[in-house]
């Protein structure tokens, strides 16, 4: 496998970062996963737009957005497969052993690995922790992923892929890797950014693919909705056939089937969707 790190490809196996990075000491970075058909990154633009939105939030220093371009066009070309997990990787470098940041320049990773497609349906949980809407790093996709990991362990023990967030004042926010829209008489709703959820990229499109509205939901909405679907950049639309147990009845159901319609159609006819 070849990767980019801080300017050139290398061999994955041989390259190195530095143990005192602070990405790997204290988590101070930010990332983007996209997906990669045939060599082809889905939402290109969008994705690194929302890097350095997420690169800003932390106080990072403006990633190079045309350098970061050009090393995903090199990794994708330098590692064939007909479907890939992109990920791209900007940390703030070397620093002390605390949360001081060094003087040194951000450290930029570019690696990709083969995936598969998602099923049409799956398996969620809901979990006793809660997203902090008002938290620092509210609406950064940061590489502090601890909460995100323990959820999702939490998840896989009761048979489900995906874990499902309250905020602080007990509204319906997100998942570990996801954004969560239901159905309610018929109608599609997502949290606002408010709730503290991240800016999916694909729940941005959905939202203006298909007219579904932000809605300041209860946690418990996840109770009754008729319908609940998933997105991701790997996911898609993915529709929950299960959440703690309770069976939904038809997944997909139509809403969620005509949602899946949708972003197939839109995605594939445009890789690039712009933003506006």
């Amino acid at each position: 496998m070849i990767i980019w790190l801080d300017g050139t490809l290398r061999d994955a196996e041989s390259s190195q970062v530095s143990v005192f990075d602070h990405g790997l000491t204290v988590g101070d970075g930010v990332f983007e996963t996209l997906k990669a058909a045939d060599g082809r990154a889905f939402a290109m633009t969008r994705h690194l737009a929302r890097l350095a939105t997420s690169a800003r939030l932390l106080g990072l220093p403006e990633p190079d957005l045309d350098e970061v371009r050009r090393a995903c066009a090199a990794v994708l070309d330098a590692n064939p497969m007909p479907l890939g997990r992109l990920r791209v990787t900007y940390t703030g470098g070397i620093a002390p052993l605390g949360s001081d940041r060094g003087a040194t320049t951000p450290t930029l990773v570019v690696a990709l690995a083969e995936t598969s497609r998602r099923p049409d349906v799956t398996a969620a949980v809901t979990v006793p922790w809660t997203r902090n809407e008002r938290g620092a790093l509210a609406g950064a996709k940061s590489t502090s992923y601890g909460e995100n990991v323990v959820a999702l362990a939490h998840a896989h023990k009761r048979g489900a892929t995906e874990a499902l967030f309250a905020n602080t004042v007990g509204a319906l926010c997100e998942g570990t890797g996801s954004n969560v829209f239901v159905v309610l008489d018929g109608e599609l709703h997502t949290p606002p950014l408010s709730s503290g959820c991240l800016a999916g990229i694909t729940r941005a499109l959905v939202l203006e693919w298909t007219g579904a509205k932000e809605t300041d939901l209860p946690f418990d909405v996840l109770d009754r909705a008729e319908e609940v679907f998933l997105t991701s950049s790997l996911r898609d639309v993915q529709a929950v056939r299960a959440l703690d147990g309770r069976q939904l009845p038809a997944a997909p159901g139509p809403v969620t089937a005509k949602a899946m319609r949708v972003f197939d159609e839109r995605s594939a006819a445009d890789p690039d969707p712009q933003t506006g």
